[in-house]
């Protein structure tokens, strides 16, 4: 982030000709490289470069929770034909943001060329009853992307998200097998399993957009081997090749591939590859079973199996 702040530094002082006072600096330099907030007011103090605009996203990121998103996101944001929104708008799942309007969403937007595609990424869109219609509403022939994972373990990296934010917050917190079992069969009312019911979920986004306008991101694979996922991504969007193996590089303390583009290296926050707690056979094993014939009709419906269990 450093890195970004010193070269908008320069990129603004070159412009203007002569340095900003300190406050107002940091100010423009945090919009410049995105470091905003869910509000408007910040992103219109912005400096346009020549030639750029604010443009309402032609493809989104729409889930699913805990599948990877963030990672997709930072990965594309490495190709010179994509721009991408820091944060997450939560303009379609939210009825306080939706009511704001469509001008208010692409006040929300950074600035981009021409020859420029801008994405945001929400996860969850995809579990959200008005999102498929209101997207829909928004631009019929829009490309969206979907990015999944095994389910049960997605179900286990949300457990462990909320675990880690409870224990910084100092709140009380469960053991895994606690919350997924009650009364010693399995709780499918918990958030957690139904976030990863992706069978429910595509239905309604069916319902509004056809198969060949959601291109599926297989999450565990990203991972291991982001090359071959990203260039997938790349052809849906019709873009050129431009991300390339020398773009990644595997962390070994980390755990997961970091990124290296411009010049500099970086790797996810630390919030993301966190230790997932170790899981009870019997436990796992309903969480197979159960996930199973959703699995199934997932596939189906999508013409495309994964390698979940």
């Amino acid at each position: 982030m450093a890195f970004l702040l010193v070269s908008a530094y320069l990129l603004l002082t070159h412009a203007r000709g002569a340095p900003v006072e300190n406050g107002t600096l940091l100010e423009t330099l945090k919009s410049q490289v995105g470091l905003f907030s869910n509000k408007s007011e910040h992103y219109s103090a912005q400096v346009r470069p020549p030639g750029t605009s604010r443009q309402i996203p032609q493809t989104i990121i729409i889930g699913v929770r805990k599948g990877g998103t963030r990672a997709l996101l930072e990965m594309l944001d490495i190709h010179p034909n994509i721009v991408v929104a820091a944060t997450e708008v939560h303009f379609f799942d939210w009825d306080e943001n939706y009511v704001k309007g469509i001008d208010w969403y692409r006040n929300l937007m950074p600035f981009s060329y021409g020859n420029q595609i801008t994405i945001e990424k929400t996860p969850g869109y995809f579990t959200s009853p008005q999102a498929p219609g209101r997207i829909h509403d928004m631009n019929s022939s829009i490309k969206l992307l979907l990015i999944l994972r095994d389910p049960t373990e997605r179900v286990i990296s949300d457990y462990t998200q909320v675990y880690y934010n409870r224990v910084e917050s100092h709140k009380p917190v469960q053991l895994f097998e606690d919350i997924v079992i009650k009364n010693g069969v399995l709780n499918t009312k918990y958030k957690a399993i139904q976030r990863s019911l992706y069978d429910v979920h595509m239905e309604k986004w069916l319902k509004h957009f056809s198969l060949d306008q959601i291109h599926i991101v297989d999450g565990n694979t990203l991972i291991k081997d982001p090359l071959p996922e990203l260039q997938k991504v790349e052809r849906f969007l019709n873009l050129p090749s431009r991300i390339m193996s020398s773009n990644f590089y595997f962390n070994q303390t980390k755990g997961f591939y970091c990124i290296r583009s411009d010049g500099r290296e970086r790797c996810l926050h630390e919030s993301k590859g966190r230790p997932h707690p170790l899981v009870n056979s019997t436990v796992l094993e309903q969480l197979y079973s159960y996930f199973r014939e959703h699995n199934a009709k997932f596939y189906r419906m999508v013409n495309h199996s994964f390698d979940w269990h």
